[in-house]
């Protein structure tokens, strides 16, 4: 999920079963399906609640050990949720992804 602007952009991975052409058509023509070219990340994952002070100490936390790592980041953070909203908050399952540029 990423908000720019005020508008979020909300983003999915299909099953690796699926190709272009044999994923379902959406229903609402305002949802384009894209095929995005592969790309590594460096990756935090983190439990409970996404609130924003979490998601930004989460954040420098990543990017401090990219940096350790000399990891050229070459994304913004990205911040990916995999749980329902009724899910327990101690059993949510949250990540910080930020692309890198591979040596």
């Amino acid at each position: 999920m990423q908000q720019t602007d005020g508008q979020w952009r909300v983003q999915f991975t299909m099953p690796s079963q699926y190709s272009m052409q044999t994923l379902p058509k959406p229903n609402n023509p305002d949802i384009t399906i894209i095929e995005v070219p592969p790309q590594t990340y460096g990756v935090i994952k983190f439990s409970g609640l996404a609130g924003s002070e979490k998601v930004a100490t989460k954040t420098v936390e990543l990017q401090s050990w990219m940096l350790s790592q000399k990891l050229t980041m070459t994304g913004v953070p990205e911040l990916a949720r995999y749980n329902p909203p009724w899910t327990l908050p101690f059993m949510h399952r949250n990540e910080i992804m930020i692309a890198y540029q591979q040596k």
